[in-house]
């Protein structure tokens, strides 16, 4: 016997199993309506009535839903019900400008857009076919008096969402996830994290963000509660952690560095000591920062690998049985390493160091790009433009990063897209864009620049000149102005030289 396996499977087994436990605790300071506490039995129930809404809409099986929303309890549903009636979920990061909302809606062809309340005013110029907010307009949209129209013919190998991220290139590519995909990313995460119902998850990783690494759809298919947290802040991390039993969360490292510097004001023991995981990936933190976690907060540190191609989970690294009796640097050490391939993953090393990986994981393709899809699948492994080493326990070490990425907070940060938006200042004659280390966000994006002969300009004016025109987290932090840029004797700027200066005396170029 062959089942499809679909991302439906994780909700419908939510309701009935734990369908009057309360599945979704929603964000209660926001600009929409919070829906409070939720039970899974009510997700579901809200679900079918968004499917019926689109079927209201003609909105058929295989055509996009693009949502621009911060966590809320409403995208998590859109998460969950969209794909399960064969339609196809776009989320977007809500951080990006207007003009590449627009890039993303029209280029995914999305003929519904739902926009979150506060993004309403700044994206007011992007429009769909069918254009809604996540609040009153949302609630509108769902039709409880009507069943939906059940999904014609499941398929496991047909997109289920599409997840745009920042390359080597100016515009965003479409990563195709489809069931499959999510379905064994679920699976396989929730096994290797032990993950149960007698477990709370607070959502302090963006929902966007690969479909907030399909835990949504792990925590719902075991009937874990899940907690929303609409904007991250360590200090309102720590009260979310002891007023709901929180124990497990997931985020990049600039997150754990916020929960770190509000633990050292707050009052009292540190909630969560010794119940808490966190699962950190993004760009791997320094030892010191993973001691700092297991020392100073009490809480267990998972660290993965993986890319939004990659649904994303490739490697994982867990404290293990061996390492109880090493002292605390040793263990941090150990657990800095990316990790080793998850259930089903294999991974390994190009002749040129590229990491290479093969797993269900994979994604199907980028969306309109035949060309980038055979580029990234060449001979039948995925290419992860990340360069690094797999030691002799298989654990895999990540090292530099070959495509020209940045990533900043755990966001992905095209360097070139900076550098195109930089060179278009008047006074810029050349520049390099790289990210340099930064203790809080990982890695800062930092302009180099040469000016034009005669011509000035401040730091301040090209960062300016930068936010006006890009998302405020890929605008430059810091410039710095040189005289002229290592190039090649063909002419090709060295970044590697560039960064020399910034990541002297560190074992890798990503932080």
């Amino acid at each position: 016997m062959r089942v499809p396996l679909t991302s439906r499977d994780f909700l419908d087994r939510a309701e009935l199993v734990y369908g009057d436990r309360i599945g979704v605790v929603d964000e209660p300071a926001q600009p929409a309506p919070s829906l409070g506490d939720v039970s899974y039995r009510e997700v579901a129930r809200r679900g079918r009535a968004l499917q019926a809404g689109l079927d209201g809409l003609g909105i058929g099986e295989g055509e996009r839903v693009a949502i621009v929303s911060h966590n809320s309890a409403r995208l998590l549903e859109l998460l969950l019900s969209v794909p399960s009636s064969g339609r196809v979920a776009v989320p977007i990061n809500f951080r990006l400008s207007p003009e590449e909302v627009e890039y993303i809606v029209g280029h995914s062809g999305a003929r519904v857009l739902l926009v979150d309340p506060e993004l309403e005013a700044a994206l007011k110029g992007v429009q769909a076919e069918h254009r809604f907010g996540t609040g009153e307009e949302y609630e509108q949209l769902l039709r409880f008096d009507t069943e939906p129209r059940p999904w014609s013919e499941p398929d496991e190998d047909v997109t289920a969402t599409i997840n745009y991220t920042s390359g080597t290139t100016a515009r965003p590519k479409g990563v195709q996830m489809t069931h499959r995909n999510i379905w064994v990313n679920a699976v396989t995460f929730g096994m290797h994290m032990q993950i149960s119902d007698r477990d709370v998850y607070m959502h302090t990783l963006p929902m966007f963000h690969c479909n907030g690494w399909g835990l949504p759809y792990a925590m719902a298919g075991v009937g874990a509660r899940q907690v929303v947290i609409r904007k991250i802040d360590g200090a309102e991390i720590l009260r979310r952690v002891e007023q709901h039993g929180v124990t497990v969360m997931a985020g990049a490292p600039a997150v754990w560095n916020a929960v770190l510097e509000a633990a050292a004001d707050w009052d009292g023991e540190i909630p969560g000591r010794d119940r808490v995981r966190i699962i950190v990936a993004g760009a791997p933190p320094p030892s010191r920062t993973i001691a700092r976690v297991e020392a100073e907060l009490g809480w267990e540190f998972n660290q993965i690998y993986g890319l939004t191609e990659t649904a994303p989970l490739l490697t994982i690294n867990r404290p293990r049985a061996e390492h109880d009796d090493l002292d605390a640097d040793e263990r941090a050490k150990r657990l800095s390493r990316a990790g080793a391939p998850s259930l089903g993953t294999r991974m390994d090393v190009s002749d040129t160091g590229e990491v290479l990986a093969r797993s269900n994981t994979v994604l199907a393709g980028y969306w309109e790009n035949p060309d980038a899809s055979a580029e990234a699948l060449d001979g039948g492994w995925f290419h992860t433009g990340d360069g690094g080493s797999i030691d002799d326990d298989g654990y895999v070490t990540i090292s530099d990063r070959k495509k020209d990425v940045i990533i900043t907070g755990g966001e992905n940060v095209s360097s070139i897209e900076v550098e195109d938006v930089v060179f278009s200042h008047p006074a810029v004659a050349e520049a390099a864009v790289i990210g340099i280390p930064d203790e809080k966000w990982g890695e800062m994006v930092t302009a180099i620049v040469v000016l034009a002969e005669g011509e000035q300009a401040t730091e301040a004016d090209i960062i300016a000149h930068c936010r006006a025109r890009l998302a405020g987290y890929k605008s430059p932090k810091r410039v710095e102005f040189r005289d002229q840029l290592a190039r090649t004797a063909t002419g090709k700027i060295q970044k590697f030289k560039l960064r020399e200066d910034f990541w002297a005396g560190s074992e890798r170029q990503v932080n």
